[in-house]
């Protein structure tokens, strides 16, 4: 069993004013684990959250974040333009991305953002469109293979994303040249982790460099971006990262290193999936069940409202409401309707027995879930609901009708109105 913020009675209360598929987030746990993180990281003065708004793009749910004192990280010009229309600018922002457009980075000047380069050559780029920024960050990538003790988490030498040692020295300094004054540094080097030394040994990485950056350039170097990576147990067996643990070991590694070099970095983080996935559920009802060669349950839902277990194989736990404690009789595999054979929420998932008509939740889908939505074969984005703190709830995206389908095609004659 995993829990839920609901009951049955009150999901069957939801899904008459709200039909499904939808996805739902519980605002009182995302509030709760941001708290949980900022008292982690509380022995640093200067630290700070930009959640990642790729992984949950909704206003309300930025709102929410910013209330309890995040900032966001964007990526594109309309997470910008999307942090900008619910009040969210300046340094509120850190704008980290790569292969990166002219207009971007002139839209980032303009809103005043932290911006993180990508690349070496992104220097004279930004300084042609925005120019450059008194403030202003650098990505490291430090190449190799990326090991905690003897476990390879990945090898940032195949990633496109970052400088080399080499080119941040150089671009450090030619930074300085063009009048940058602060400087910070940001890294992300492993994904989905629950391992609680990835930030630690990432931060020992990360605060080395930023020595031998201010030894090397005369940088001023302030604060060190651990960006993101921390995983959620998608598995009832999976082990939750410990946050208060691992805050304390990079206080450790912060006492070790920088005190002694007479240096104050401010920390930040840019966490999505670990502060919204595990408060998102998709909402479906089983529509359909089948015997062939397999047993198959067919649900409203389909990829395009839950990309990850098509895409990586990725394991979503699953609650048939009023079930929860029936015996897990029945061998599934778990579909939605598109016209591919991936299109599988599970394979061979047991389960109770599951009747037409029967409330489906999946879970941890409040982070690259709705996001990642699509529209192939047709398919319309669901709705996204928010379960508030005293158990009201509040439609924050509408469902997506054919109507919205059209509209990039309206200019043609045969879908004129």
């Amino acid at each position: 069993m995993r829990p839920l913020p609901f009951t049955k009675e009150q999901m069957e209360r939801i899904t008459k004013e709200y039909p499904t598929p939808f996805h739902i987030y519980d605002e009182k746990g995302i509030r709760e684990n941001v708290r949980r993180l900022q008292r982690a990281f509380a022995w640093n003065r200067g630290f700070r959250e930009y959640f990642a708004v790729k992984a949950l793009p909704n206003p309300v749910i930025m709102k929410i974040l910013h209330e309890e004192g995040c900032g966001m990280d964007c990526s594109s010009l309309t997470e910008l333009m999307l942090s900008g229309a619910v009040g969210i600018t300046g340094h509120d922002i850190m704008f980290s991305s790569n292969d990166t457009p002219a207009e971007e980075f002139e839209l980032a000047s303009e809103m005043g953002v932290l911006i993180n380069l990508d690349d070496i050559t992104h220097i004279d780029f930004l300084k042609e469109h925005g120019g450059i920024p008194k403030t202003i960050s650098c990505r490291f990538n430090p190449g190799g293979e990326f090991m905690l003790g003897n476990t390879i988490m990945g090898n940032p030498g195949d990633a496109k994303y970052g400088f080399t040692r080499e080119q941040l020295i150089e671009g450090f300094k030619k930074l300085k040249a063009y009048g940058a004054e602060i400087f910070g540094l940001h890294a992300f080097l492993a994904s989905n982790t629950t391992d609680e030394n990835y930030y630690p040994t990432l931060a020992r990485r990360l605060f080395q460099m930023a020595v031998e950056l201010r030894d090397l350039t005369g940088a001023d170097v302030r604060f060190i971006n651990l960006s993101g990576g921390i995983g959620i147990p998608y598995r009832p067996t999976d082990r939750e990262a410990d946050i208060a643990y691992i805050g304390s070991e990079v206080e450790r590694v912060y006492n070790e290193i920088i005190r002694p070099a007479g240096m104050e970095l401010s920390i930040y983080t840019e966490l999505g999936r670990y502060i919204t996935g595990p408060y998102g559920y998709l909402v479906t009802h089983a529509i359909h069940e089948k015997n062939t060669h397999k047993h198959y349950i067919g649900l409203d839902a389909c990829a395009c409202n839950l990309m990850r277990p098509a895409m990586y194989g990725a394991y979503h736990h699953i609650t048939v409401l009023g079930k929860e404690n029936a015996p897990l009789s029945q061998l599934y595999d778990v579909t939605g309707s598109l016209c591919e054979n991936n299109d599988k929420f599970a394979v061979d998932r047991p389960l109770p027995k599951i009747d037409i008509g029967d409330l489906v939740v999946i879970h941890d889908t409040g982070a690259h879930g709705f996001s990642m939505g699509y529209n192939y074969n047709g398919k319309l984005r669901s709705a996204e609901v928010l379960l508030e703190p005293d158990g009201s709830t509040k439609l924050i995206r509408r469902a997506e009708t054919p109507k919205d389908y059209f509209a990039t095609l309206d200019f043609l004659p045969l879908f004129e109105t």
